[in-house]
């Protein structure tokens, strides 16, 4: 595909109805952004070329308009000096270099109006690049989002799930029997104040008071989960509405 054709595709596409259809939107907008920099990067150097020709077309058409003064001035001095023949080959060769001074302007013309309405292209060009990466850092930040939102859920899932409370559940019955055998357990008096009952007294205090103290983390943690998870879970039904 030519430059210009790409360049017209560009300039003519609607990127928001293009990144509506499009099954995978930030995939499509990296794509027209580096579209639109390639097409830039081939327009800025074809208005370079064409400067460049245009430089060159004015050193020659400086250079024949000298020779026109020259014939010119030829032609003065052959008449002054009485020969008109060489005056008439004068004229005639100052005529051929006004030809090619006209042709010369002509095609300076088309150069300059060449490197016009690429210089407008690219401005063009500039402003659709702008709005696509606005685009690409809308559509960034609004994946995160949608990311984050989608953790959330998830986090409500899995708090709320029967697994996670079947285990909580478990953990507590467990605490419970414990208990219950910690307070079946009778020391006898004559044993109390001996090295092996009091070390098993304080091993069974250590035991209730390690569980007491994982089963009050589980549940702050399952209640913070919740206390979370609620005002996600109302801002993404609120965003899916």
């Amino acid at each position: 595909m030519g430059i210009f054709s790409r360049f017209k595709d560009i300039v003519s596409s609607n990127i928001s109805a293009m990144l509506d259809k499009a099954e995978d939107p930030e995939k499509l907008v990296r794509l027209m952004i580096r579209e639109m920099e390639e097409t830039l990067v081939e327009l800025k150097a074809g208005c370079a070329s064409s400067m460049a020709e245009a430089r060159r077309v004015r050193r020659e058409l400086d250079g024949v308009q000298d020779q026109v003064e020259r014939w010119d001035r030829r032609a003065e001095l052959a008449v002054t000096a009485g020969r008109e023949d060489l005056a008439r080959e004068a004229l005639l060769e100052r005529r051929r270099e006004n030809e090619r001074a006209d042709a010369l302007r002509r095609e300076l013309g088309e150069i300059d109006a060449l490197v016009a309405r690429t210089q407008g292209d690219m401005d063009v060009l500039d402003e659709k690049l702008a709005a696509a990466r606005e685009k690409q850092r809308m559509l960034v930040q609004r994946h995160v989002h949608a990311r984050v939102r989608r953790q959330a859920r998830e986090d409500v899932r899995r708090a709320a799930s029967l697994e996670v409370m079947h285990r909580f559940e478990e953990l507590e019955r467990r605490v419970e029997h414990m208990e219950a055998e910690a307070d079946a357990v009778r020391v006898p008096s004559g044993n109390r104040g001996g090295p092996n009952g009091l070390d098993a007294a304080f091993a069974d205090l250590e035991t209730r008071d390690e569980l007491e103290r994982e089963l009050a983390a589980l549940r702050a943690r399952v209640g913070e989960r919740k206390a979370h998870a609620a005002p996600r879970d109302g801002e993404v039904s609120g965003a899916a509405e």
